[in-house]
């Protein structure tokens, strides 16, 4: 019977038999090495070379350049110093010969340059040919000027340019492509360059105009567009994509630039047809990127952007030149919407598609931001009724916002755009991702449009506080059952602070607005507790200032009425139950009583009320388990008020302001004392005691009567036997030291007099007798306080 141990002794087998194979395996690898080792020690050619005598020489340096590089460096030398040599010659010694001598020379060393690369290629030698074909493509060049200089001289340069790069475009590009020279690099990419010339040149010499050379960039840089679409070769691509930027876009600013200046449709068409061939060939270097390497995605995706802003630029200019200045923006604003057709374009590639999109959003945000400043004036400038309250209602929306501010040109079309961009959003964004943003942004704009109709209606002020407060209504209705609860609501306290500046123009509205936003707040309050109820508080707090002032009150006892908001927050809070809504309901109920305390800053009598009206409102608060912190202010709101109150009847004597801190100190420390009896006695009492005796002490020495003092020391007297009896540190040291203070104040005078009654040498020799005593009962001293040091060590 076959014995099959269980999985975990199987394990340990196997374990231990793997361990010694490694082992195994380590001490024959070991061996190994020292075999070869050895082998290779024992191992003796038969013979060796003589080994020199002398120092053994160092080892040689690590060259700094390869030998590719140095042979780079001097082709490209040896080939630059052969064209400045060549040039020299044209323009020194061409005058010494001859017609037929110069065409000689000419031919024979441009025929020599241009031939000599082949033999160099057979032989393997590819840079040197490069090197000795840029040379030859240099003197074309030279060729070309000299026989500028020497035969034609009278012809202008422009056409003669021109032609010659034309030329010279062809001769390289045919030199390059016949089959000896085909693995040359340079001639088809310096043939590419030539053929960027001819065109603005032949523009120039038929005086084309702006108009024609802005053309003539375009053609090349389609031209270029073309080449790198098309071409395989790197090199060429390089250089191609390098010419169609380059003259595409100095093309591009000078038809945008023909769009802007022009005096009329006929100039605005020209400009416009010439921003539509950019943008074609944007979108056709977009559309071949797009269907192609995945690679060019993000180029193709910059080319479309490119393609459709410059439609919008080309018809947009159009339209500026026939419509009004008003409805520039507006027009701009529905070419650029109009590129969302794009997208439903299945033949055009996706990134092509985004590309569009993106500058449609391009288009509409450039359009928003030329409607920002209206909407900034509308929100903002209400503001400025702050100083001006109640001076009398404005006669119209416009005038009511443009108090400070000057209102901005064609603000007219602001609704418009923003309406229709507002539109876009809400109904042309599908995606998952940003659906909900463009909700968002959907419920801005449509709020922004409400609120600046009435200024660019120039409807009635009241007409303006109506569209206000429908604005602030529906942000809220929003904000209550819509997903953007947040924009909605961000929306509406905007709105809200906003109207409430806008109604300080006149007394009536000021009070009916602030009702009326107190009403909504509070409405709303049932699903957006911690927003919108400490904005009806902030409302009334509102409201009670301006009930005070409508009322004659002076802002003494207006503060009285603002206490109102405190004690609502209060009962809010401790209805609420949410901690996230009670904190923001408390601090505006705490911000309110501020309020309420800086208003009667200058009359003391009704302070001292406001200040106990909010240790009473604070005292409510600390009746709930989860305040009961708020009792310490409840009872610094008494005590401000006692004190302000003893301020307003004048009375200056220390205890009278004192006492009320000491008593429920005292009472407090005995509470704790007795509940936890290892609380100290400095902790307990120290406090309350020190809070009466030291002013006291204070007032006592500065006092020449008798009755304070000794009213003090009896008091010290009464605190240090009940620290004695009772075993207490802190009143004990505390009375004792006042006491002692006290009775120094007492006998001050005496002690005067005696001193000046005794002689000179009296208080030193005391001193010295006193110094002696101290010294001769040194160690009995130091038992003796030692054992006070236990005593009072032991007591709390």
């Amino acid at each position: 019977m076959t014995h099959i141990p269980p999985p975990a002794e199987e394990l340990r087998l196997l374990d231990a038999e793997l361990w010694q194979l490694d082992a195994r395996r380590a001490q024959l690898l070991v061996r190994r090495a020292w075999l070869v080792a050895a082998l290779q020690q024992n191992w003796q050619p038969k013979w060796q070379p003589p080994q020199p005598t002398g120092p053994t020489p160092a080892a040689s340096p690590r060259p700094e350049a390869s030998a590719p590089s140095v042979q780079n460096v001097l082709l490209v030398l040896g080939g630059v110093l052969l064209t400045v040599a060549a040039m020299v010659f044209t323009l020194v010694s061409w005058g010494h010969l001859g017609i037929a001598g110069r065409a000689l020379v000419l031919g024979a060393v441009t025929l020599a340059a241009l031939s000599a690369p082949l033999p160099l290629l057979k032989r393997g030698l590819r840079s040197t040919a490069e090197s000795v074909a840029g040379l030859g493509l240099a003197l074309t060049v030279l060729d070309a000027v000299a026989l500028h200089g020497a035969v034609f001289p009278d012809t202008p340069g422009a056409p003669y340019t021109a032609v010659v790069s034309a030329l010279l475009a062809g001769l390289w590009s045919a030199y390059g492509l016949l089959p000896p020279a085909s693995a040359l690099r340079l001639p088809r990419p310096a043939a590419l360059v030539a053929a960027q010339i001819p065109l603005f040149f032949w523009a120039i010499a038929a005086d084309a105009g702006s108009y024609g050379l802005t053309a003539a960039l375009l053609v090349t840089a389609g031209f270029d567009t073309l080449v790198a679409l098309r071409t395989a070769s790197r090199s060429l691509r390089v250089v191609a994509a390098i010419g169609a930027y380059g003259a595409g876009g100095l093309g591009v600013l000078a038809a945008g630039w023909l769009s802007w200046a022009a005096s009329g449709p006929s100039a605005a068409a020209r400009a416009a047809a010439l921003l539509l061939l950019a943008s074609g060939i944007a979108l056709a270097a977009a559309w071949q990127g797009g269907r192609t390497a995945a690679r060019g995605n993000g180029q193709a995706l910059g080319l479309g952007l490119i393609s459709g802003l410059l439609v919008v630029v080309a018809l947009g200019g159009t339209a500026r030149s026939l419509l009004p200045e008003l409805w520039t923006a507006p027009a701009h604003l529905a070419f650029g919407i109009a590129l969302l057709a794009a997208l439903r374009l299945d033949r055009l590639p996706e990134t092509v598609r985004r590309g569009l999109a993106w500058a449609s959003g391009a288009v509409q945000a450039l359009a928003l931001l030329w409607a920002l400043p209206v909407v900034g004036v509308v929100v903002l400038g209400p503001l400025a009724w702050a100083s001006r309250s109640w001076t009398g209602a404005p006669s119209d929306a416009r005038t009511a916002v443009t108090v400070d501010v000057a209102w901005p040109p064609h603000a007219e079309a602001v609704p418009v755009v923003l309406a229709a961009v507002a539109a876009v959003l809400a109904l042309a964004v599908r995606d998952t991702a940003w659906r909900p943003r463009a909700t968002a942004g959907a419920l801005g704009l449509a709020w922004a449009t409400a609120l600046t109709l009435p200024a660019v209606l120039e409807l009635s002020y009241f007409a303006g506080l109506l569209m206000q407060s429908a604005a602030t209504a529906g942000a809220l209705t929003a904000a209550m059952f819509l997903r953007q609860h947040v924009t909605a609501l961000v929306l509406a306290l905007v709105t809200s602070a906003s109207l409430a500046f806008l109604a300080l123009a006149s007394q009536t509205a000021t009070l009916v607005v602030l009702s009326g936003l107190i009403a909504l707040f509070t409405a709303a309050s049932w699903r957006l507790a911690r927003f919108t109820a400490p904005a009806a508080l902030v409302h009334g707090a509102a409201l009670a200032v301006a009930t005070g002032a409508a009322a004659n009150w002076s802002p003494p006892h207006t503060a009285l009425l603002v206490l109102v908001v405190p004690a609502a927050a209060a009962l809010l809070a401790w209805r609420l139950g949410d901690p996230r809504a009670t904190v923001p309901v408390e601090a505006t109920g705490a911000a309110a009583g501020l309020l309420a305390v800086a208003l009667a800053a200058t009359d003391l009598p009704l302070l001292a009320t406001v200040l106990a009206l909010c240790g009473v409102i604070t005292a409510g608060t600390a009746i709930r388990t989860d305040r009961r912190a708020v009792g310490y202010a409840a009872a610094a709101l008494f005590l401000a008020a006692t004190w302000v109150r003893l301020a307003a009847w004048a009375v200056d004597t220390p205890e009278a302001y004192t006492l009320p801190v000491t008593i429920p100190a005292l009472l407090v420390g005995a509470l704790r004392h007795r509940r936890d009896p290892r609380t100290s006695s400095w902790t307990a009492y120290a406090p309350g005691l020190a809070a009466t005796l030291v002013p006291s002490l204070f007032a006592a020495w500065a006092d020449p009567h008798w009755t304070r003092p000794l009213l003090l020391g009896l008091a010290a007297l009464v605190v240090t036997l009940a620290g004695a009896r009772h075993h207490l540190q802190a009143p004990l040291l505390l009375g004792g030291a006042v006491l002692l203070l006290d009775a120094l104040h007492e006998l001050a005078p005496y002690l005067v007099q005696v001193t000046d009654a005794l002689p000179r040498w009296v208080p030193p020799a005391l001193a010295g007798l006193l110094l002696l005593a101290l010294g001769a009962t040194y160690e009995q001293r130091l038992r003796d306080a030692r054992r006070v040091r236990s005593i009072l060590t032991k007591m709390h």
